[in-house]
């Protein structure tokens, strides 16, 4: 049977990676610092996944097993040694980390025989090319040797990964709810070997379009109804996307955000369009309703030059195109004040001590007189 290793035992890795992977035919190895999740993978050796819908399905996910890293490092290198697939869903703060574990693993086994066996490395994270960063930080810890052989016997495709898993709560600790909507796409070029069938996943030539339809759809869509919602009073993504307003607004920023990826990627704009909706059913699902101030997090890096929000405005406006629902959606982002998040609060003192014109240019790496700027505070101060 073909072996995975799987870091990061939490709701993404169990709900989506792993179950994908074990459908595979795949025997998955979770590796984790979480003792209670990976005991639990180890005494039952499954673990139930129900399906966020109104059918409330489930599947159970079997022969899996677990390995602390923190606590047993051999085992790690050993399970990396014998491994045919690498994948991780540990959030990308967390990957540097793990770096050193996959490169100790890679080494081990290099020095025992004296190659590597073929095998591929993928981050599965909310990130632009995540497999990328992963591998750059695995070389880190490697001599030129070991670097040498893994280049030739080790595939780092990146992949754009796509699944809401919603805030909940269990008595088992490996039981997880997941929407039912699921993508994974993994670049093609990169992989060493052939491909294999995999249920679910998606390999493409260019990558690219993908992520970006991605960000500028699902995330853009969920920070807009973040945003809105908080500004019109509403509590959950639920609340708020039932209202008329906030739906037409959030419609609104998705046709702009959809005229940006048609155009730049030659996209079909009804399959697009089809996507959409595919999108905004996602966020009317009851089941998946996450509050509004958790999804609006982090304003400070959703307000980028690369993110969600200012990248396809800023294009836009380039085009001689107004983004009218970006630009009121940025406005109010500049409104979020969450006590609890820190990138909220240095937000919110950047306004006090700079105004808002300087502290969104600040944010969105633009001159003041940026028209971008212009336009957001025009709104901002209406």
């Amino acid at each position: 049977m073909k072996k995975a290793v799987h870091f990061g035992a939490g709701n993404i890795g169990r709900g989506f990676i792993g179950a994908v992977l074990s459908k595979a035919g795949f025997e998955v190895r979770f590796v984790d610092v979480n003792d209670k999740v990976i005991q639990a993978l180890n005494d039952k050796q499954e673990y139930t996944v129900q399906i966020a819908s109104e059918e409330k399905t489930s599947f159970t996910v079997k022969g899996v097993s677990g390995i602390n890293s923190a606590q047993e490092p051999d085992k790690t290198a050993q399970a990396i040694k014998e491994a045919d697939l690498l994948t991780a869903s540990v959030g990308p703060g967390v990957l540097p980390f793990i770096a050193k574990d996959i490169a100790s693993g890679l080494t081990k086994a290099y020095e025992a025989q004296g190659s590597l066996k073929q095998m591929n490395i993928v981050a599965c994270e909310n990130m632009i090319n995540g497999t990328d960063f992963l591998r750059a930080e695995i070389e880190k810890h490697l001599d030129e040797d070991v670097k040498r052989e893994a280049a030739q016997k080790i595939g780092f495709p990146n992949s754009a990964v796509d699944r809401i898993v919603p805030i909940q709560q269990h008595e088992d600790p490996l039981t997880v709810q997941v929407e039912p909507f699921f993508e994974w796409v993994v670049e093609r070029n990169d992989w060493k070997g052939a491909i294999p069938e995999m249920e679910g996943v998606q390999f493409v030539e260019d990558l690219a379009p993908f992520i970006e339809r991605k960000l500028l759809t699902v995330n853009t869509g969920h920070a807009a109804i973040a945003y809105l919602g908080l500004e019109q009073g509403f509590e959950t993504v639920d609340q708020a996307i039932a209202d008329s307003s906030v739906k037409q607004q959030v419609e609104e920023v998705l046709s702009e955000t959809s005229e940006f990826l048609t155009k730049k990627y030659s996209l079909s704009p009804e399959e697009h369009e089809r996507y959409v909706e595919k999108i905004l059913g996602r966020f009317e699902n009851p089941y998946l309703s996450d509050d509004l101030a958790r999804v609006g997090r982090a304003p400070l890096r959703k307000l980028g030059p690369k993110e969600r929000l200012v990248y396809p405005a800023v294009s836009l406006m380039k085009d001689g195109v107004e983004p009218k629902g970006l630009i009121k959606t940025i406005a109010a982002a500049l409104y979020f004040n969450e006590e609890a998040d820190p990138e909220s609060q240095s937000l919110q003192n950047d306004i006090k001590t700079l105004g808002a014109e300087a502290a969104f240019a600040k944010a969105a790496d633009l001159s003041n007189d940026d028209p971008l700027v212009q336009a957001v505070i025009q709104e901002y101060n209406s």
